[in-house]
């Protein structure tokens, strides 16, 4: 085994969760990585062949083969090569399994021979940590052999006196990728599945000029469930903030928060200047989710009197995005979707036409409101804005998500020297 994996190309994954799996899936399918090495840090189950039973199957996507070469497959060619070195090959591609070290730093990439490592465990989100914290960090990783990192994650900063350093950079595919800088950039957040999706709905509105005029916006997603939540009521661990993640994921709708809307600072700085929320309601389904965009726009009149923003002018929009600038990345539907009908979607961000709304009214400035900022000799003034409501589909989970971190992952790769 050794022999096939000298002179590859090799994909380093750390973690074999939700995002782990899928992204050796979505890999797996691609080709464009020789062979892997996934560090799951820990035994599991009695032997190398139930890891392999963890990966060639899935809940929510069907069994590996079906998902590679479709309905009429039987099996996915799955060859233990060396249970004591985890050496294996799976759909003709050799995967090495380590199932020793949980630190990044502790993990030999170099003797691997893996230069880029997707960090898909959640747990190390702080990139100003040191590679010698004791609870681990990204910057591990770096120590270990490995040339770059990306996590599979936003950054979170726990020290607020600390910013991102100068070598980490949060990328979006589509959207800001083509900023990552080689030679500087060598730890790398994917961001997260809401930003990903959410940050495709933006640029286009912001882009165009008749939309580019953002007052104010939110947003909402109703989210699948994710397994940081709880199958049953349980009891909170110490120090837990949110105790409705202790209730159940199966029978309950849940409100939670997210770290979209400041995440997408970070993806698209004209979001600073607008007053942005966001807000997620965790819901009892496997994946896809449903972003609820609001934007209040400053828009103009037409000779007629008419705005020149409408539903119409949006969707419009939409379908000039999915056809030239996010082409492959957003996509515009007409039909009346349910959530279902987007699982494996591989677009970022699918818009649901049929729902777009808009409505359009006047911000009436008296005169006194007006002398309160300074304006004076104006008798008073009615500004039009027009509010509109957007919604984008998002497969969470394999579709948007780990297609677009996949994608980022392969453009970095192609940069590496």
């Amino acid at each position: 085994m050794q022999a096939d994996l000298s002179n590859k190309n090799l994909l380093g994954i750390n973690g074999l969760g939700r995002i782990g799996k899928l992204t050796l899936w979505y890999h797996l399918q691609n080709r464009h990585f020789d062979g892997f090495v996934v560090n799951v840090g820990r035994e599991v189950g009695k032997s190398l062949e139930d890891i392999l039973f963890t990966i060639t199957r899935d809940s929510t996507y069907g069994p590996l083969h079906r998902f590679l070469h479709g309905c009429s497959s039987s099996t996915s060619e799955v060859e233990i090569i060396d249970e004591a070195t985890g050496t294996v090959k799976v759909d003709g591609l050799p995967l090495k399994i380590l199932r020793k070290q949980r630190n990044p730093r502790d993990i030999d990439w170099a003797a691997e021979g893996v230069r880029l490592v997707i960090d898909c465990t959640g747990r190390f989100l702080d990139p100003t940590l040191p590679s010698d914290n004791p609870k681990g960090s990204a910057r591990g990783h770096l120590d270990a052999g490995a040339k770059k990192v990306i996590v599979s994650a936003p950054f979170k900063i726990k020290d607020a006196a600390q910013k991102t350093p100068i070598d980490s950079e949060m990328l979006v595919y589509g959207i800001n990728h083509i900023s990552y800088d080689p030679a500087r950039h060598h730890i790398i957040s994917g961001a997260s599945c809401t930003t990903t999706g959410l940050a495709h709905m933006i640029k286009p509105l912001i882009d165009t000029q008749e939309t580019s005029e953002i007052l104010t916006a939110s947003m909402s997603t109703v989210h699948a469930a994710t397994s940081t939540q709880s199958i049953l009521d349980s009891v909170p661990t110490a120090g837990t903030g949110d105790l409705r993640k202790s209730r159940s994921v199966l029978n309950n709708i849940i409100l939670s928060s997210t770290g979209a809307a400041k995440a997408l600072e970070s993806i698209i700085p004209e979001i600073k200047q607008i007053g942005f929320m966001a807000d997620s309601v965790r819901i009892p389904t496997n994946t896809v989710s449903l972003i609820t965009l609001n934007v209040t726009f400053h828009t103009h009149l037409t000779d007629t009197g008419q705005p020149i923003i409408n539903h119409h002018l949006i969707n419009d929009i939409y379908k000039k995005a999915a056809e030239s600038s996010q082409k492959g990345l957003l996509r515009y539907s007409g039909k009346q979707n349910v959530s279902a009908d987007l699982i494996g979607d591989q677009s970022a961000v699918v818009i649901e036409g049929h729902e777009t709304h808009s409505r359009t009214g006047f911000i009436h400035l008296t005169t006194e409101m007006l002398e309160r900022f300074g304006v004076k000799g104006i008798p008073e003034i009615q500004i039009p804005v027009t509010h509109a409501k957007i919604f984008g589909w998002y497969d969470n989970e394999f579709g948007s998500y780990v297609s677009c971190l996949g994608k980022l992952t392969e453009y970095v790769d192609k940069r590496m020297t």
